[in-house]
């Protein structure tokens, strides 16, 4: 197998739910080295979620292809080894509040004196300066004051929150690119360390798309309105004869042009407004009825079929057991199971990005709570068993 293409890279994961571990996660998928370094009470995400046999299944999934240590960061022994740690580590991620490693004397000055080469990404809600930076920052509070959760929703209904982590998801992915970046400067530009702010507000204020220059333009403010699109149509959610549900979209012209003569309207084709996706979007009424009517006529797999036929975009709406049975992911293996230690044959979405010259890999589920603590900090760092049960009677670690 060709090396993965971070494999040398050490990275030190003290952050908690859920976008610092999410960045570092994405980083042992490519072959970093990755330590979690967890209070000894444990990382909260542990118990985040469904569980079996008392693992939690989210930890699992989120702390896989990492070794796991425990260190309790506010006392003096545990900064000390975390420091030792800091000397033969590249990357180091924390969401503690701004100012807590600090306090802890683990500011990034500290860190440097240590490794000039350390990368520090600091995940926060807010960021690491201005009058919200000291709040609890959580991705909820990022759906909602990004603008995101005013347009989700029906439009008479209330702004929606997404079920799942999408904000801390999204900071997970930026946070994992940005230290990207500051590796490639200090390793190919011959640059330092340096440290990466990434408050979980500004990557999910990022994929609104134009909406602040829309408003600074032309002063309007978007409002929600459910699955459908302002930019075309038709573009909605359709119940089929079956009961399940499809959904489509025309964002091309010419996709658009497929699906009307698909449902027997190609009269609409040759009125002007249908050439652009917003003048689509302005009888979004009319070209739902006609839409949906065709669809309810009809099974899903009759609709699959026919779109597929006449070159439409068309999906059926899958939930997770759907998911795991679709034809095409299994050809792309986006699921994969592993062995693992606690619970046997266990299923999770595999690497999300295929290099086809130097592939990232799952080697192993999150591990237990401390399972590392002898073989770093005993084996690597050099503590006797003395000493270490030493640690453990002080609370230092497990």
């Amino acid at each position: 197998m060709a090396h993965e293409p971070l494999e040398g890279i050490r990275v030190l994961d003290l952050a908690s739910i859920l976008a610092g571990p999410l960045a570092a996660m994405l980083l042992g998928d490519f072959g970093a080295e990755v330590i979690k370094v967890e209070h000894p009470r444990g990382d909260s995400i542990r118990s985040h979620g469904e569980s079996k046999q008392g693992h939690g299944l989210l930890w699992k999934m989120v702390g896989r292809n990492k070794r796991a240590i425990t260190l309790d960061l506010s006392k003096a022994e545990g900064a000390d080894l975390l420091l030792r740690l800091v000397e033969r580590s590249d990357v180091l991620v924390e969401n503690f509040r701004p100012g807590v490693m600090e306090r802890w004397n683990l500011g990034y000055e500290r860190l440097r004196e240590r490794n000039p080469r350390l990368v520090m990404l600091r995940a926060t809600g807010f960021g690491q300066f201005g009058p919200y930076a000291k709040r609890p920052g959580f991705g909820t509070l990022a759906e909602a004051m990004s603008g995101f959760a005013a347009i989700t929703g029906e439009p008479d209904g209330p702004p929606t929150l997404p079920p799942f982590g999408l904000a801390d998801g999204i900071a997970g992915l930026a946070g994992a690119m940005a230290v990207m970046f500051a590796l490639y400067h200090r390793d190919a530009r011959a640059g330092g360390g340096q440290v990466v702010d990434l408050a979980i507000v500004e990557p999910m204020l990022t994929i609104l798309g134009a909406q602040p220059t829309v408003f600074d333009q032309l002063g309007i403010v978007a409002k929600r309105s459910g699955n459908r699109s302002k930019n075309n149509a038709p573009r909605n959610t359709y119940k089929t004869l079956d009961g399940r549900w499809v959904a489509i979209s025309t964002s091309a012209n010419t996709i658009a042009e497929r699906v009307m003569r698909l449902v027997g309207h190609p009269e609409v084709i040759d009125r002007p407004w249908f050439a652009s996706g917003s003048g689509r979007a302005g009888h979004v009424d009319e070209l739902d009825a006609m839409v949906g009517e065709w669809i309810a006529q009809r099974s899903t797999d009759e609709v699959i079929r026919a779109f597929d036929e006449a070159g439409a975009a068309v999906a059926p709406i899958y939930d997770i057991a759907q998911v795991m049975e679709d034809p095409q992911y299994r050809a792309l293996s986006s699921i994969i199971t592993l062995d693992d230690e606690d619970l046997g044959p266990l299923r999770m979405q595999n690497v999300m990005l295929r290099l086809l010259e130097t592939p990232g890999r799952v080697r192993f589920a999150g591990r237990r709570l401390g399972q590392d603590n002898e073989a770093i900090l005993g084996g690597e760092l050099g503590l006797s068993p003395q000493e270490l049960e030493r640690l453990r009677a002080a609370g230092v670690t497990t």
